[in-house]
């Protein structure tokens, strides 16, 4: 499910484009120099969590990871993975991560294209088009799976936008089956006869059910599973071993979650975590988010995506290309195939994403500039996350440009 940084679309000019993907650099840091920043994330981490127990702020606990240049990956963790049973947070417990997931949805899209087997630009009824759903899908002959994948198709987001679906979640939670979930074309029917919300490539509206459409398109251009898919091209082939396809309730390791905010909307119970399962099953996000994560292995796929090296030909003029007009005067902020691009007041432009889950919260940075890669995921569903984000990323930066203050 997703919701993550504001969602005001520029476009980026074919030189700032140049200028991002050339911005791979930063060399290693001398190694106690790094370990010196390690020892001051771990340090901040724990005060920004002992502060947040002093206020009203729901953070349980948290994991956290930054990657260097270099390709070193350090581990953090803060709190509690379960507060009523007093159970530290670890390094190693994973996560659902939310519309992070999406940043993989579009690169396997890319990879299609890149293999030849579809066209980003071509419309979906080449593949979808004979569906029964098709002429109800809101400006359906106009969509491209470049259009699904950068948000720009007019749909709307069924997870926050159709009441229909708040309805649907709180059934299948009410169900006496607990593996009940919403299949892909069950998501897609709250979006069918809606009136677009603008035309087909006209402007910019984040929505979980277009990247649904978008892993619809891409099954019947595969004839695969999506899972099958992403496991056969990325997450094997990488070694991403603390990630994994949300694709059951029984995932192993996982931090217990706390829905404070997915309790009031969607009627979830406040622990997430039941007898080993995660409540909620995660099928209903598909290709939305569709992932459980450990920060760990987040840096290391932001490194491997945005510095070109997913897949053997170059693709980051496609992927970090954001679309659409928004604030001319901030002309490298927006969004591209599943990846938000911004500037990061100071240390150059920013590229990544976060991500909602029910329980859970998560958000991933890459610096291109420096060649440095942040992740922080926290077992709560409503905490000032992205405050947490910026200010340890923050302290990284600085501690690797020889700057010794602290985080504010």
């Amino acid at each position: 499910m997703g919701r993550d940084w504001d969602a005001n679309i520029v476009r980026t000019t074919f030189a700032a484009t140049l200028l991002l993907i050339a911005g791979c650099g930063g060399g290693p840091p001398p190694v106690d120099r790094a370990e010196l920043i390690a020892e001051r994330f771990q340090t901040e981490l724990d005060r920004r969590w002992q502060a947040a127990q002093e206020t009203e702020e729901n953070f349980p606990g948290a994991t956290a990871a930054f990657a260097l240049a270099d390709g070193r990956v350090f581990a953090f963790a803060t709190g509690f993975s379960d507060v009523e049973n007093e159970v530290a947070m670890t390094t190693d417990l994973r996560l659902p991560s939310g519309s992070i997931g999406k940043t993989y949805v579009a690169a396997v899209g890319l990879a299609l294209a890149v293999e030849g087997r579809l066209d980003l630009d071509e419309p979906i009824s080449s593949w979808v088009g004979e569906e029964d759903w098709f002429l109800r899908l809101p400006n359906g002959e106009d969509l491209t799976l470049r259009i699904l994948l950068s948000h720009s198709g007019g749909l709307i987001d069924h997870a926050f936008q159709s009441k229909d679906f708040i309805v649907a979640v709180r059934e299948d939670l009410a169900s006496d089956d607990p593996d009940a979930y919403l299949k892909p074309r069950e998501l897609l029917e709250f979006a069918l006869d809606q009136e677009p919300l603008f035309a087909a490539g006209e402007g910019f509206s984040y929505t979980d059910t277009g990247y649904i459409l978008a892993g619809m398109v891409m099954e019947a251009v595969t004839g695969e599973a999506y899972y099958d898919h992403l496991r056969r091209i990325f997450l094997d082939p990488l070694g991403f071993e603390l990630t994994l396809a949300a694709d059951r309730r029984d995932l192993p390791d996982l931090a217990q979650g706390y829905a404070h905010e997915s309790a009031e909307i969607f009627g979830t119970p406040l622990r997430m975590v039941d007898e080993g399962g995660l409540v909620f099953n995660p099928l209903t996000e598909w290709t939305g988010g569709g992932l459980v994560n450990n920060p760990q292995d987040l840096v290391r796929w932001a490194q491997v995506l945005y510095e070109g090296r997913a897949l053997e030909v170059d693709y980051l003029g496609e992927l970090l290309a954001p679309g659409f007009v928004a604030d001319p005067e901030h002309p490298a902020e927006g969004y591209g195939l599943g990846v938000r691009v911004r500037d990061s007041d100071g240390h150059g432009l920013v590229f990544g994403h976060g991500g909602f889950y029910p329980g859970y919260n998560s958000q991933l940075v890459y610096f291109p500039d420096s060649g440095v890669a942040i992740a922080l995921q926290i077992n709560s569903d409503k905490s000032e996350i992205g405050d947490h984000t910026m200010a340890l990323a923050q302290l990284v930066l600085d501690g690797l440009e020889g700057e010794t203050s602290d985080a504010d």
